[in-house]
């Protein structure tokens, strides 16, 4: 299995290390043992641009955290593949599709400032985003209070597992 995880930093406000939050993706869904090969993207990008998402697919106003964009709502065992309607020279055609799991999107601002309001590192807040964003792309969420709880649970385990601390509150 190949994890595939695109980084880009798409802000100036802050620094970014692109490597070190590849590395946290590849470990977390590595961790979720997903069969087959797995590509997704994480952007950083300003409070503009995070702003402008929100509101244009959650229509809420104003910049937030860290959004995820599952390629399909039923991104395990879904996702969206290249056309598998032939095979090309040097393929074999046993092989899974990639499974094309979606962007995780973060604004370093917005997680600086949440950061200072839980009293942790940005580096902590930023982890915390980078997984919980991922989670929503493995088709976890937290409408409901029974949800939340195993959400966050996930999240501290992965955390301490692959960032070396529970991250925030």
């Amino acid at each position: 299995m190949a994890i595939d995880v695109h980084v880009a930093d798409e802000q100036a406000d802050r620094a970014v290390d692109l490597g070190r939050w590849a590395a946290l993706a590849r470990n977390v869904l590595s961790d979720r043992h997903l069969r087959g090969d797995v590509e997704v993207s994480v952007l950083f990008v300003d409070e503009a641009a995070i702003a402008a998402l929100n509101e244009r697919f959650l229509g809420r106003s104003g910049p937030t955290d860290v959004l995820a964009f599952p390629i399909e709502d039923e991104p395990i065992g879904g996702g969206r593949s290249p056309d598998t309607g032939g095979t090309g020279p040097g393929t074999d055609p046993s092989d899974d599709p990639i499974l094309m799991l979606g962007d995780v999107v973060v604004c370093p601002v917005v997680a600086e400032r949440n950061a200072a309001d839980h009293g942790v590192t940005v580096d902590d807040e930023l982890a915390l985003l980078v997984v919980h964003g991922l989670l929503h792309l493995l088709g976890m969420d937290h409408e409901t209070t029974r949800e939340a709880e195993e959400m966050e649970a996930l999240e501290r385990q992965l955390l301490r597992r692959y960032h070396g601390r529970d991250g925030p509150a």
